[in-house]
């Protein structure tokens, strides 16, 4: 008995190779929807006059780049942008080695006090960043915070009375506590899960040839989870670099806006509380674009991790 090997057809090829994008379709017209259009709906404000008459119905006039020429013009914006990607680096960097340092204490932990870390790192996550950011300025508050008192008495500093958010320096020290105190239980669960993959007979064999635990990691498990830190260093970029509430939280309680401000407060402060759309839709979408040339190195090292 001969078996007979038919070719598949061609039309049948076709639609086996066409299934895959058939299926994306509706994931795609979602996105468009959600980001596609807001995206052509701010780029069109960006080059218009759009300022409070507008808001009220009037049609808004074409003045093309003149918005972005008056951003880039205006010193104020670079000081604000500067700012920002100073402050979202020292938060990436931050929030990173501690999540990292947190996920590999995790994985030593018996299953009581891992138990208890990750209850303690969900319960940091799911606060809602105004009600964190009040919690906070109560704590470093001027007049009864525990860290002025526990700084004066227990440590002998001269702390009573200290204002924390008067001064840029120690308002953003307290930004920072705020946003990498919420942002370490996403890097931290995210890096552990990431380094349950990691094969045990790899680690063993590296510690029975005599390796560190640092040089374990450098040589073992981070090559096995450097694809899990790409991800989660772009996205805390993107996040800190987008940060508002707790910015704007701070700075409310007792911050001067004017030397704090980041480029998520910025924009507000322009485009609503100043009244001019217009204006407010160029920075953003400048910050848009940097976040594209952000993501484009990420995609283009996928790429290249791939085809290797």
């Amino acid at each position: 008995m001969t078996l007979v090997l038919r070719r598949p057809r061609r039309g049948s090829r076709r639609r086996e190779e066409l299934l895959p994008f058939l299926l994306l379709i509706p994931a795609a017209i979602v996105v468009l929807a959600l980001t596609a259009w807001p995206l052509i709906q701010l780029l069109v404000m960006s080059m218009q006059e759009f300022g409070r008459a507008q808001i009220f119905g009037a049609a808004p006039d074409w003045i093309w780049f003149e918005n972005y020429a008056e951003v880039l013009g205006d010193k104020t914006f670079w000081v604000v942008l500067g700012r920002s990607i100073l402050f979202a680096l020292v938060n990436v960097v931050t929030t990173m080695l501690i999540g990292i340092l947190i996920a590999l204490l995790m994985t030593r932990l018996g299953r009581a006090f891992k138990l208890l870390v990750s209850v303690g790192l969900l319960l940091a996550w799911a606060m809602p960043p105004i009600t964190a950011t009040v919690v906070w300025g109560w704590l470093f508050d001027t007049d009864s915070g525990v860290v002025n008192y526990v700084l004066t008495t227990f440590l002998g500093l001269d702390f009573a009375g200290h204002s924390w958010l008067i001064q840029p320096l120690s308002f953003f020290f307290v930004a920072t506590v705020i946003i990498t105190w919420q942002s370490v239980p996403f890097v931290a669960f995210t890096v552990y899960a990431g380094l349950t993959q990691v094969p045990t007979e790899v680690l063993e064999a590296a510690q029975l040839d005599g390796s560190t635990g640092f040089q374990r990691f450098r040589f073992v498990t981070f090559p096995f989870i450097r694809p899990v830190l790409l991800v989660l260093l772009l996205l805390q970029i993107i996040w800190d670099m987008r940060v508002f509430p707790q910015i704007k939280a701070l700075q409310t309680i007792g911050g001067i806006a004017a030397d704090t401000n980041t480029i998520g407060p910025y924009i507000y402060s322009v485009s609503i509380a100043g009244g001019n759309l217009g204006v407010g839709g160029a920075i953003a979408v400048i910050l848009v674009v940097v976040m594209m040339i952000l993501s484009a190195y990420y995609i283009r090292s996928t790429i290249r991790q791939d085809e290797a």
